[in-house]
């Protein structure tokens, strides 16, 4: 069992998804978490677009990645420049992965375009994870 940590600014949005993705995925093969160097709160529109894709993340939490400090990670995804920037180092043999993705919680615009800002970002995280884990975890 492979432990993934998804890693992004605030914990809000991008990782959130990325962790829904990532475990719908990964199934048994690994246990994934998701942090942010702060935490903004999961944002209620990042659990309206996931919904719409049959994954629930109503009950994630937004965690500090210091909260992770003991875990073994095999991976680290981070998801935003920024994150990838202020990473912590992690001990031992650590896969570090990279990719960023738009923040949607910045898109402007009326209602429907928010939301399918959100929809546009999900649907790219979706692709990513699912091709990391059909690379990484080969059976």
């Amino acid at each position: 069992m492979k432990n993934i940590l998804v890693l992004c600014t605030g914990n809000s949005c991008r990782s959130q998804i990325a962790e829904g993705y990532l475990r719908l995925f990964a199934g048994d093969k690994a246990t994934i978490y998701s942090a942010g160097i702060e935490t903004h709160g999961v944002n209620p529109k990042a659990i309206q677009v996931m919904a719409e894709d049959g994954i629930d993340i109503s009950h994630h939490t937004s965690n500090n990645v210091d909260e992770y400090v003991n875990i073994p990670f095999d991976y680290v995804i981070t998801v935003c420049d920024n994150a990838n920037e202020a990473c912590p180092f992690f001990p031992g043999n650590v896969g570090r992965f990279h990719q960023n993705f738009p923040d949607p919680a910045k898109a402007t615009g009326d209602a429907e375009q928010v939301i399918n800002e959100f929809r546009k970002v999900r649907d790219l995280i979706k692709a990513y994870s699912k091709s990391f884990i059909a690379n990484q975890l080969k059976p």
